[in-house]
């Protein structure tokens, strides 16, 4: 017979994580999530289990939960595999370099961070996915970025505050979707109001950006970017046609068509254009310079496996590199562990207990509004996965609202402006992970500067505490 766990036996596998986390990162720094981080996420899972079975739980229910968790993340996992070998075949196809290039003579380093998150902001709503963003566009901002000298930190922050703006507001977006219907709202009354918060949230970081474009020395990077144009014309044939893939693919997006099959077409039709207009590449990845086989080869190569293209220059040769399939192989590896993980705590109840002990200290609208903050940022940081943040604590939180006489679009706005967006700040979770591996920065490189995530949670916080717009039930029957 099981019984649920108690505050103490919950927090324990917590404990024992942040601990092994830290460690870690002492240890290993950046190195951590290579391995370090999945072990301990998997020794954690133990703990969670041991403790479950002590009070009950077998060892079938905690494997279907943890099955469930794991199944909850294949879509994620399949999306980066396809991401990996899209990035690829962008690669060799000239793609990504034509962007930076580009992308060169129209940014000026004074505008580019601003420019950064209103183009990445501008793709995320029309495409809905902040991960499609950082995918396409978002690497070519920071190979751009790189070559003005700018710091990938700074660089990477500016897109995922802009990508994950247009996430948020886009309806098109399944946490946009998700939100409103855990919560008992409606998508367009869901985004009408989270506006109210997430303007004054991207106005902010619009303007830190501004003000730091001035602090750039645009003098020192004329020239650097005339090698890196140098460099990228020895080497690849750029012509504005290479844009077509792209375009096909965001077309693709904005006509709903699943997420995988447009990616998988971006992929190919990249392998495509790179024997169309990079035919030497395609055969210098393959090794050879023969047959009509080694065009297959060399694009094959390109889509599974690490793929550099060498220029003479080394700040452009770091650019011009590329993962494949095999590159997101470590990524896989620490969300499936992080899936054990979250499958153990909450097929336990032990991510319920810990969120049920929030909710009695949450008195007045304020409380309540920083508590669901609060335990959406726990469940990123546990459960490891942002649709656990919005969907536990949507379920959790929903009556407590109900009762106080809250409108359910404080709740769905709450859950977006605190589960969503601290996603990304966590290296472990899926959406850290992924974003931290498409564009190659350190999660903990761009979290300083990832300004609207950062400001979101706080801002919806502020709002409540001060009763800005906080809408009543009442007010909702009347209208």
């Amino acid at each position: 017979m099981t019984k649920s766990p108690s505050l103490l036996q919950a927090i324990i596998p917590i404990v024992f994580l942040i601990s092994l986390l830290s460690i870690n990162v002492y240890l290993f720094g950046d190195d951590a999530t290579y391995g370090a981080n999945q072990i301990a996420l998997l020794l954690a899972a133990a703990v969670g289990a041991l403790i479950a079975g002590k009070i009950g739980f077998s060892w079938d229910h905690l494997l279907k939960g943890i099955v469930k968790s794991i199944s909850s993340a294949m879509s994620a996992i399949l999306i980066l595999l396809l991401i990996g070998s899209l990035a690829g075949t962008w690669l060799i196809s000239g793609i990504v370099p034509a962007l930076i290039y580009y992308g060169l003579d129209i940014l000026n380093p004074t505008i580019f961070l601003f420019a950064a998150v209103i183009v990445s902001a501008i793709v995320s709503l029309a495409t809905g996915s902040s991960w499609t963003t950082a995918a396409t566009i978002g690497i070519a901002l920071v190979g751009i970025g790189k070559a003005m000298g700018i710091h990938e930190g700074v660089v990477a922050g500016a897109i995922i505050s802009g990508a994950y703006f247009g996430d948020k507001m886009s309806p098109l977006s399944d946490t946009t979707n998700l939100a409103p219907a855990m919560a008992g709202t409606d998508l367009f009354t869901h985004i009408k109001y989270m506006a109210l918060t997430t303007v004054p949230t991207i106005s902010i970081t619009l303007v830190i950006f501004l003000i730091w474009g001035f602090t750039i020395d645009s003098s020192s990077s004329i020239g650097t970017v005339e090698e890196v144009h140098q460099a990228i014309a020895s080497k690849f044939t750029i012509t504005p046609w290479l844009f077509l893939v792209p375009l096909i693919v965001v077309g693709m997006i904005l006509k709903k068509v699943p997420a995988l099959p447009a990616l998988l077409a971006g992929a190919l039709l990249g392998g495509v254009f790179a024997i169309i207009f990079q035919p030497n590449i395609v055969l210098e990845i393959a090794g050879s310079s023969g047959s009509y086989w080694d065009y297959y080869k060399g694009v094959m190569m390109a889509l599974f496996n690490e793929t550099s293209v060498a220029t003479g220059n080394l700040m452009v040769d770091d650019l011009l590199s590329a993962s494949g399939m095999f590159g997101m192989m470590n990524t896989i590896w620490l969300i499936l562990c992080a899936m054990v993980f979250g499958g153990v705590m909450e097929s336990a109840g032990m991510l319920k207990r810990m969120a049920d002990s929030i909710i009695q200290y949450a008195n007045s609208t304020g409380s309540l509004v920083a508590s669901t903050a609060a335990t959406s940022l726990f469940f990123n940081l546990t459960a490891s996965d942002q649709y656990i943040a919005i969907v536990v604590p949507g379920r959790m939180f929903a009556p407590a609202y109900k009762d106080r006489g809250l409108a359910p679009e404080n709740l769905s706005r709450t859950l977006e402006d605190a589960g969503t967006v601290t996603s990304v700040l966590v290296p472990w979770n899926t959406c850290g992970a992924y974003q931290s591996t498409v564009l190659g920065v350190g999660t903990f490189a761009y979290l300083p500067y990832a300004f609207f995530n950062i400001l979101s949670p706080i801002m919806t916080i502020t709002f409540a505490y001060l009763g800005i717009k906080i809408k009543k039930l009442a007010e909702k029957k009347d209208n």
